[in-house]
């Protein structure tokens, strides 16, 4: 599975993603994804969205830094300063995990 992922729409004003779980639950396949910008924007998604919706490019895609990061962001971090931060936990089997 690509690690790297670029958004179509910005998610909290960021668009470029790196997968770092891959989870199995009750058959369905669902990942967890972190900005590569700031690790406390962080997404659960599942394999169809990532790969059958449109709403993903496998890979980062160059773009200007007003499409990849943008107001939305300011915005987002201005209003919610580490409110709501959930943990990372990164599984064995991660490119991830550097224990």
């Amino acid at each position: 599975m690509e690690n790297f992922w670029t958004s179509t729409k910005p998610i909290y004003g960021l668009r470029h993603f790196v997968l770092v779980n891959e989870t199995k639950e009750k058959g369905n396949i669902n990942f967890l994804m972190v900005s590569v910008v700031d690790s406390e924007i962080n997404i659960e998604t599942t394999y169809e969205e990532l790969i059958n919706s449109g709403n993903w490019h496998k890979g980062w895609i160059n773009l200007p830094k007003l499409q990849s990061i943008t107001e939305e962001y300011v915005n987002y971090k201005s209003i919610n300063k580490g409110e709501g931060i959930d943990e990372i936990f990164i599984n064995e089997d991660s490119l991830f995990n550097i224990a």
